[in-house]
Parts: C-alpha cells; sequence; structure tokens
C-alpha cells in the first residue's frame, strides 16, 4: 500500500486507524498505552465538540467547575454499588515522594464520589435547587481490552454534567432537558441515534436507571453517552440534604449525563469513506480551503488572488486556510481530502479570468464551476446542505438495521440490531445475551408493551429487549 492510499473502508479496523494516523488526529506513540496525544488537527475538533456542549450548558443554566483529579479513597467508598462497580478499573496513588499516604487516592474514573461531599456543603435550602454543573475534565480507566484511538483508551476527554433537585420529578424533568440537548449536539454532530434504558444488570453503578445514546458503526453499536437516574442513592450517603418550606430536611434526587471522546470516534467511523475523514461544517478546523493552481510566470499573481479570497471569506465568518506550500495541487488536495475539509476552492489563472472558481465538495466528490460574485452566499448554502446531507445520509444507512426475532435461541446468524419479546428477569436476557454473543442494549426508552411469550422461559412477554454486537 502506498503512502497516499487507504484500506477500503469494508476493512474497518485497519481503515479507522489509518485515517486516525494520516489525518493527524492523535498520535499513539506515547509510552502508556491508551493515553495518546492530542495533536494540532484533532485537538481543534475536539475543542469545537467542546464549544457546542458548552453553548448547550450555557443555554441550559449549568454553571462550568473543575474539580481535582484524585480522590480519597474513603469518599469513594461511601457508595458501595459504586465502588463495586468501578473498583477494578481505578488508578490508585499510594505514595507521596517517599511517604506512603495514610488514605490512598484514586485518579477519578468519573466525578461523582469528588462532587457530592462538595455539594453537601453547597446545598442547604430549596433555595440552592436546582443545583446545575458541569466539567470538561480527563477521566482514567484502567482499560483491559484493546485501545483503540478516541473510542477505547485509558485517559479519556470527558463531558460529564450533574444536577441535583428538590424530588424525583424535578429530576426527571432534568433528563428530559439533557435528552433535547443531545438532540441539538447531535444534529450539528450528524450523528443519528437511539436511547436505550439499560437492563439493570449493565445499569451505572449506582444508578436508579440508565439510559444509554447508541449509534451504529459499521455493524456494531458504540454508545456515545449516558443520561442516569440517581433518585437519592447517592445523597443518602454523601448527607446532600435542604431543608424545605416546612423546615424539615429532605435528600436530594440527583442526574448525570456524560459524553466523551467517542463522538470523536463515532464522526470518524459513520461519515469516513475510502478518501479519509469527512467533518461537519461546525467541527471542521476548516471549512474551506483554498488551492492555488499556479502557472508559469504568473504564481504571485495568482497566490495574492488566493490571499485576498481567504481575507474575504473569512471576513464572512468562515474559517479559511490558504495552501501555500510548496507542492503539486494534487498533493494538497489528497492532504485536505483525508483530513475532511468541507469544501475545496482552486484558482487559477484561467479562473480569474472567467470571473469564476472551481468548487469541490468533500461528502460528494463532485467539482461545479461557480461565480466569483455573491460567492459567500453560497457558500452558506453549501455548508449548510453538506450538514443535511451527512446527517440524513447517516440516519438512512441506521435505520432499517433492526430486526424483529422470534427466538434468537435458535437462529445462526444475528441481525446488526436484534428485537426480542421479554419477560423482564435477568435470566432470561442473560440467556440471550449468551447464546447470540451480544450485548442486550435495554428497552426503548419510551416504554414499549409486547404481545406474545419469553422466548427463554415461554412466560408472557412484558416489553422488547435490543441487542447487538458492540465495540
Amino acid at each position: 500500500m502506498r503512502l497516499d492510499e487507504l484500506p477500503p473502508r469494508e476493512n474497518f479496523n485497519d481503515w479507522y486507524n489509518e485515517i486516525v494516523e494520516k489525518a493527524g488526529l492523535t498520535d499513539k506513540r506515547y509510552p502508556i498505552k491508551g493515553m495518546n496525544v492530542w495533536t494540532p488537527y484533532g485537538w481543534k475538533v475536539m475543542l469545537s465538540i467542546d464549544s457546542l456542549i458548552r453553548k448547550e450548558m450555557e443555554r441550559t443554566g449549568h454553571d462550568e467547575v473543575n474539580f481535582p483529579t484524585l480522590i480519597p479513597e474513603s469518599e469513594f467508598a461511601k457508595e458501595a454499588e459504586h465502588i463495586k462497580g468501578f473498583g477494578k478499573d481505578v488508578y490508585w496513588v499510594t505514595h507521596a515522594g517517599e511517604n506512603e499516604l495514610d488514605v490512598r487516592l484514586l485518579l477519578r474514573p468519573t466525578s461523582e464520589t469528588a462532587m457530592y461531599p462538595m455539594f453537601s456543603l453547597w446545598i442547604r435550602s430549596h433555595s440552592d435547587l436546582p443545583l446545575k454543573i458541569f466539567q470538561l475534565v480527563s477521566t482514567f480507566r484502567y482499560e483491559t481490552k484493546q485501545t483503540r484511538a478516541f473510542i477505547r483508551v485509558r485517559e479519556i476527554h470527558f463531558f460529564e454534567a450533574h444536577t441535583a433537585h428538590r424530588d424525583y420529578g424535578g429530576a426527571e424533568r432534568q433528563i428530559k432537558e439533557d435528552l433535547e440537548i443531545l438532540g441539538n449536539l447531535m444534529k450539528k454532530l450528524c450523528i443519528p441515534y437511539e436511547v436505550h434504558k439499560r437492563p439493570d444488570w449493565d445499569k451505572f453503578a449506582g444508578a436508579y436507571y440508565s439510559l444509554g445514546i447508541d449509534t451504529l458503526m459499521a455493524g456494531r453499536i458504540l454508545q456515545i453517552g449516558s443520561i442516569h437516574q440517581y433518585r437519592d442513592n447517592f445523597s443518602k450517603p454523601y448527607e446532600i440534604t435542604y431543608e424545605d418550606e416546612k423546615g424539615e430536611h429532605r435528600h436530594v434526587h440527583q442526574t448525570t449525563y456524560g459524553m466523551s471522546e467517542r463522538l470523536f470516534g463515532a464522526i470518524i467511523g459513520i461519515h469516513g469513506d475510502d478518501h479519509g475523514l469527512i467533518l461537519p461544517p461546525e467541527l471542521a478546523p476548516y471549512q474551506i480551503v483554498i488551492v492555488p493552481i499556479p502557472k508559469k510566470g504568473h504564481q504571485e499573481e495568482v497566490y495574492e488572488a488566493c490571499g485576498s479570497l481567504g481575507d474575504e471569506l473569512r471576513k464572512a465568518g468562515f474559517r479559511v486556510h490558504v495552501d501555500v506550500r510548496d507542492l503539486r495541487p494534487g498533493n494538497k488536495y489528497y492532504h485536505w481530502e483525508i483530513r475532511g475539509v468541507p469544501l475545496r476552492i482552486e484558482l487559477g489563472m484561467r479562473d480569474m479570468e472567467n470571473g469564476t472558481v472551481m468548487l469541490f465538495r468533500r461528502d460528494t466528490m463532485e467539482k461545479e464551476v461557480v461565480e466569483r460574485e455573491g460567492l459567500a452566499e453560497h457558500l452558506k448554502g453549501l455548508l449548510a446542505d453538506i450538514e443535511r446531507n451527512l446527517y440524513e445520509r447517516a440516519k438512512e444507512r441506521m435505520q432499517g438495521h433492526t430486526v424483529m426475532v422470534e427466538n434468537p435461541m435458535e437462529i445462526e446468524e444475528t441481525p446488526e440490531i436484534m428485537k426480542v419479546r421479554w419477560c423482564g428477569k435477568e435470566e432470561c436476557g442473560l440467556a440471550m445475551e449468551e447464546r447470540t454473543d451480544t450485548s442486550a442494549l435495554g428497552t426503548a426508552e419510551s416504554e414499549e408493551h409486547a404481545d406474545g411469550v419469553c422466548p427463554v422461559c415461554g412466560k408472557p412477554a412484558k416489553t422488547y429487549l435490543y441487542f447487538a454486537k458492540t465495540y
């Protein structure tokens, strides 16, 4: 394989790894496995995702915080289910210099046990509620499976929102707001998704229930986020109470909402093609790259025209790069195509004489000649159309992949997403997982009633359970 080639997308694992490397998204050579270096281009994309998240958080009244990375074992151990769920995944700090610590510390795998001792100090009265905070930080989990950039790593770029409410109803309203935020974000990221209520054996440690945010990528489900209803499961061990109007003290009800750099991995895997990455316009470090097509004796004239066009488009609000490197135009095309720049403008002497430019769309790989006059308005429309096209194309690919299966205990080949009648018993769900070598995604976020019987125990079905192979 030549340096300017990628494996075919059908060979997904090799294709994905090659894109990550050749597009300069991260460097995996750091001497701790699963802790990768964010390189400039990849970090710019991630910061764009962070910016969209921050806008939604600010719009909905969340305040940004930043908690310490280290958590005392004494605080971590207060919620029994939580430490049971995360204990095997944490990194422990046992010494400070040559001194052994009296209380072991851990690098946060998530921040409930870091934040909630402070919540008990911050919340005193019903007037302090709701409390809505978020942070964008690194979390650390000792991942034992094979690592993969952005999808399965040991240092995770992580968004987490934590809220506290007067009662269960207030927490439920927060979850509805979280789902609204999710819809807004996924439209900008051009990621279709489904929300599943995780089965009890797979819910977040300490949660009353968990919602998984799932997308389909190369035949498998990738969880790109989660929302958790805690009820008062954390407020009781951490003594987070408020005084109501009658002077009575009550425990708050809490929720969390989390997403990670897996969003970046989903964008690569869902939108990319045999030519490389395709970035949604909102995320692209450069929405437009201008490539000069020099003509002997007129190089300076062409470069000057490209620079002027770049300045004009920046003033119109676009993120633009003019590529003046001493390389052949074809090499520049490849460089920016694999990095997923939405639009490319090619400008040479003939274009200048005709008052036109050549436009290239990365999502369709199509070229068109466009008049130079009114170009900015035309580009705005094109970028909006690229965003729509990427979302609709991905949504269409995800639809139609859920198949109703009467008896998964008898099938030889499982569909990408399998829907099965279920009695609600854990042992029946686990039996279907084991037989089909899949994971139970859970039930639909909006409850579904099922007729018929559970294929494992033969008793009346209560709902449908969804299964898929996962990353």
